[in-house]
């Protein structure tokens, strides 16, 4: 079975070391240091799921959701936003607004970061296991 691809996008490089780390096990993951190194990638390549920092420079994860909802391939890619800002409600209903599936404050739980990767990229076969 093919492993499922994750596009991880974090200016802090200790966070990207510690998804790449985490996730590599079950998943193939690529780390990008801003969104438009993520959004240059993307352009030969389609993830499976997306992990992207809100809080980054030149730029935010807000207007990097924006550009990847806006083009063809990636329209459908599931997101799931980090903000270091903590539990924020305004950051978070404009990440939903803006395309994002999901979103996580730092610092987050492994687990429930796990949980929310399989629902995203296996919702319907993830809720039959009930």
């Amino acid at each position: 079975m093919q492993r499922h691809e994750i596009l991880i996008i974090d200016d802090e490089q200790t966070i990207r070391l510690l998804l790449e780390n985490f996730l590599s096990k079950n998943y193939d993951v690529v780390a990008k240091k801003d969104g438009e190194e993520a959004l240059e990638w993307l352009e030969g390549h389609l993830p499976d799921l997306i992990i992207c920092d809100i809080q980054m420079k030149p730029m935010d994860g807000f207007t990097f959701v924006e550009k990847v909802r806006q083009r063809g391939f990636t329209k459908h890619t599931p997101i799931v936003m980090l903000s270091g800002n903590g539990e924020k409600s305004e950051d978070r209903v404009k990440c939903y607004q803006l395309g994002a599936q999901d979103f996580l404050a730092k610092p987050f739980s492994p687990v429930e970061l796990t949980e929310l990767i399989k629902k995203n990229l296996d919702p319907i076969h993830y809720a039959v296991k009930w």
